[in-house]
C-alpha cells in the first residue's frame, strides 16, 4: 500500500514534509535496502531512529499495516549488521540494556543514589556551582524536572498482596515497570488503592522485570523476548484474571508480547495468553471496575482539567476514552479537550534525549495548544510525557499557572476520605 493517509498523521512528516520523514517514505527505504539496491548505511540508520515510533501512521492506515513492526525489525537489523555507533555508545548501552533495566534491585539502588542526591543539598550545589552547565542543555532540562526517586519500590513500600473493598470482582497482577516503580512510586501506590476501591484483589509478583519496550524499540529485540518470557512466567504463575498497566509505553509492548514471543514454539501459547489480558488502569476500571465515586478538591474550588494522549495507550492499546470518561466523573473538574491531543508530544520513551531538536520542535507545538485550554492541571497516562510536558510548561508555558500530573494520582487525590 502506498496511499499516502500515514502522512498527515506522522510527526516527523508535518515538521519537514520530506517524504522520507514519513512512515511511507521509510517503508521504502526499508524495502530498498532489503531488495539491495541501497545500503544500509549512516544515513539510513539516522532516518529510522528519526522516527519517534508513535505509531500514529497504524490507525490511519486503511490497509492495516503493522509500521511498529517493522520500525523494530529495521532497527534490530541495523544493530546486529552495521556498526556505525560512537565508541562509547556501545558500554552505556550494554550497561542500560543488559545490567541496569533488566534488574529491579539495581534499579531501586539507582533510585536510592538519586534521591540522595536530590535531598542531600547535592542537587542544590550542583546548579548553584555550574557543575550542571557541563551536560547539554536538553540534560539540564530533563534534570530540572524529575520527580523525587525513591529506592523502596511499590512492594517494599506497601507489600505485594492487597484484598478487595467490596465483593471480589477478579485478581489483578500489577506491572509496576522498572523507572516508574523507582520515580513514581506514589503512582503505582495510588494504583493499587484505586483497584481495590473499585473491587479489585491485586498482587504484584516481585518476579517481574523491565517490559522491554526500550529494547524493542532501540534494536535490541533478543534482549526484548528475554524480558517477555520472565514477565509471562511471574504472571502466569501468579494466576491473575488480569494485568494492568498505569505506563502507555510499557502497556503497548506487554500487549505485544505474542508478537515478540511468535516465533518461539515454547513460549507462544503463554504470551498469547499474557497479551490478551492486559488492559490500561482506565479501561479496567470503566470496563470491569465499580468505578470509585470521586468528590471534590478539599478547598472546593473547581478546576479545568484536559488531558495529552499517550501514543502508544492510543494506537496500539486503542484507549483513549476510558481515561476522558474516568475525567469528566470527577465533581468540580472542567474537561476541556485540548486540540490534538492524540499526537504526539515529542518524548518517545528516550526520543527527546536522542533527538532533542525534533522533540523540541514538536513539543512546541503541542505547548500551544495545552495553553489554549486554560487548564489549570494537565493529565496524561504515561511517566515519558509526564515529563515531557512538564519540560513543555518550563520552556513555554507557566509552572504558576499549569500542574501536570498523571490521571492515576489526580483521581486519588479525589477519592475522598477513602
Amino acid at each position: 500500500m502506498r496511499c499516502g493517509f500515514c502522512l498527515p498523521a506522522c510527526p516527523t512528516f508535518r515538521e519537514t514534509g520530506i517524504e522520507a520523514e514519513s512512515p511511507r517514505g521509510r517503508i521504502a527505504l526499508m524495502k530498498a535496502v532489503a531488495d539491495g539496491l541501497m545500503p544500509p548505511d549512516e544515513a539510513f540508520e539516522q532516518q529510522m531512529n528519526h522516527c519517534l515510533g508513535c505509531r500514529a501512521c497504524e490507525p490511519a492506515c486503511p490497509a492495516d499495516v503493522k509500521y511498529g513492526q517493522l520500525i523494530e525489525q529495521a532497527r534490530d537489523a541495523i544493530e546486529d549488521h552495521t556498526d556505525t555507533h560512537r565508541w562509547w555508545i556501545k558500554p552505556i548501552r550494554r550497561t542500560v540494556f543488559k545490567s541496569l533495566f533488566p534488574h529491579p534491585k539495581r534499579m531501586r539502588l539507582l533510585g536510592g543514589a538519586l534521591k540522595l542526591y536530590q535531598r542531600s543539598g547535592l542537587q542544590t550545589a550542583a546548579r548553584k556551582t555550574g557543575v550542571m552547565k557541563l551536560f547539554p542543555e536538553h540534560l539540564r532540562d530533563m534534570e530540572r524536572i524529575l520527580p523525587d526517586s525513591s529506592g523502596q519500590g511499590v512492594i517494599r513500600r506497601i507489600g505485594d498482596r492487597h484484598p478487595a473493598k467490596g465483593q471480589p470482582i477478579a485478581k489483578v497482577g500489577l506491572f509496576r515497570g522498572c523507572l516508574m516503580d523507582v520515580l513514581f512510586t506514589d503512582t503505582n501506590v495510588h494504583t493499587v488503592d484505586l483497584l481495590t476501591e473499585a473491587g479489585f484483589e491485586v498482587f504484584i509478583p516481585d518476579s517481574q522485570t523491565c517490559c522491554g519496550a526500550l529494547h524493542a524499540h532501540s534494536g535490541e529485540a533478543e534482549g526484548a523476548r528475554k524480558l517477555a518470557r520472565s514477565n509471562v512466567r511471574a504472571f502466569r504463575e501468579a494466576g491473575v484474571d488480569y494485568i494492568v498497566s498505569n505506563a502507555g509505553g510499557c502497556g503497548a509492548i506487554l500487549k505485544e508480547y505474542d508478537h515478540l514471543l511468535h516465533e518461539d514454539g515454547e513460549w507462544r501459547e503463554d504470551a498469547a495468553w499474557f497479551a490478551g489480558r492486559v488492559f490500561d488502569i482506565s479501561d479496567l476500571l470503566v470496563k470491569f471496575g465499580r468505578v470509585p465515586a470521586f468528590d471534590r478538591k478539599a478547598d472546593g474550588e473547581p478546576v479545568r482539567i484536559t488531558y495529552q494522549d499517550s501514543c502508544h495507550l492510543r494506537n496500539v492499546m486503542r484507549s483513549s476514552d476510558a481515561p476522558r470518561r474516568l475525567m469528566r466523573q470527577v465533581p468540580g473538574a472542567e474537561f476541556v479537550e485540548m486540540a490534538e491531543a492524540d499526537r504526539c508530544c515529542g518524548s518517545a520513551g528516550i526520543y527527546n534525549l536522542t533527538q532533542p531538536e525534533m522533540a523540541g520542535q514538536i513539543l512546541e507545538h503541542k505547548m500551544e495548544h495545552a495553553n489554549a485550554t486554560g487548564a489549570r492541571v494537565l493529565l496524561t497516562s504515561n511517566p515519558g510525557c509526564l515529563l515531557q510536558m512538564k519540560l513543555g510548561v518550563q520552556r513555554h508555558g507557566d509552572p504558576g499557572k499549569m500542574q501536570v500530573a498523571h490521571v492515576v494520582d489526580f483521581l486519588h487525590e479525589r477519592m475522598g476520605g477513602r
